[in-house]
């Protein structure tokens, strides 16, 4: 029996408050789990992307972790990335501003497949038949033109028209390794063949192309003066329409092969660490959504499903060129290959 007052006794009194002590040191942390999170390699400009995730964010309580790219190498700075990575990954949802390097990360074995339920409506050559990457809200390769440089009666149709002979010299184009005009090269490749592809980029190289930094460099050139057209895309012409620049919009070969439409596409990664989140934010991107807030949004985007609202200067009947994205994919290394010995090399 343990006398009251002895040094037993006291220590018997004090041992609650010792174990209370030990589980606040070492037990289960007072905050609950750990807090939820997905990492995201991003291509699209990050002035269109961000309010996308953001809102994801609040709705799902999840936190997205962002990594983006330069203009300059926009999309091939983070494949070469998630190919170094590829043993042990960082990255969950790779949401690419196009196609052909997402399908390089299929054939490279770095994506898993994921059938998203949101995906519904989203057209049969939009999606990876395996279900590794979904293409989502697209962008148009489109001509930019100053209509001060250009005479109505002169203005380009057909991106054939960049290699007239009357333009020498005064149109431009974004640098061909990287982002939409390296895709768009590709398309080219795959739907024409490497003679006759090789021999349109001749056709422009004779014709002193202007080679820009970027589509938004081709952009700002043209409204500039300093071009009087140039090849960019929908978002970034969209810029210089709201900002009440003096230029005309052409949506190339409407009455030829169709004007090249390039989506947006996102892919789960293999071995992502945070799947189920990255389903989580995939089902989110693919939503219809996400289509008219890009839409709507300064980037212009045009929505693939039928039905959705695009931008009232975006034609609602808009003839696009077919495409097999696995093709252009297959093509796009071999058409890097050879635009960069033919306009870069030396400089």
């Amino acid at each position: 029996m343990i006398k009251r007052g002895s040094p037993a006794w006291v220590a018997l009194l004090a041992l609650p408050w010792v174990l209370g002590g030990l589980y606040l040191a070492f037990g289960p942390s007072p905050q609950g789990p750990p807090e939820r999170e997905v990492v995201v390699y991003c291509a699209l400009d990050r002035l269109y992307a961000q309010p996308i995730l953001d809102r994801f964010s609040q709705r799902t309580g999840i936190k997205v972790r962002a990594k983006w790219d330069t203009e300059a190498s926009k999309t091939t700075g983070l494949v070469k990335a998630l190919l170094a990575e590829q043993d042990r990954p960082r990255c969950d949802v790779f949401w690419n501003n196009e196609v052909s390097q997402t399908v390089r990360l299929g054939r490279e074995g770095a994506l898993e497949a994921y059938m998203s339920p949101a995906a519904a409506g989203i057209p049969a050559w939009a999606r990876d038949s395996k279900g590794l990457w979904t293409g989502f809200a697209a962008r148009a390769r489109v001509l930019i033109v100053n209509e001060a440089r250009v005479p109505a009666d002169a203005i380009p149709t057909s991106v054939e028209d960049l290699c007239d002979p009357r333009w020498k010299g005064q149109v431009g184009m974004a640098k061909p390794l990287f982002g939409t005009t390296a895709t768009h090269a590709a398309a080219l490749f795959s739907l024409q063949g490497p003679e006759a592809a090789q021999a349109f980029f001749k056709r422009l190289r004779d014709n002193e192309v202007v080679i820009c930094a970027g589509n938004a460099d081709v952009k700002d050139r043209v409204v500039a003066g300093e071009l009087a057209f140039g090849w960019t895309d929908t978002d970034d012409a969209h810029l210089a329409l709201l900002a009440g620049e003096k230029v005309k919009v052409v949506f190339p070969d409407q009455e030829g092969q169709g004007t090249l439409l390039i989506p947006n596409s996102v892919a789960l990664i293999k071995g992502a660490p945070h799947a189920d989140e990255a389903k989580a934010l995939i089902d989110a991107l693919l939503s219809k959504d996400t289509e008219e807030a890009l839409a709507v949004a300064r980037s212009a985007q045009i929505p693939l499903r039928e039905g959705l609202e695009r931008p009232a200067w975006i034609p609602q009947s808009l003839k696009a060129l077919a495409v097999d994205w696995e093709a252009a994919g297959t093509a796009f290394a071999a058409a890097r290959t050879y635009l960069e010995a033919e306009f870069l090399q030396g400089k």
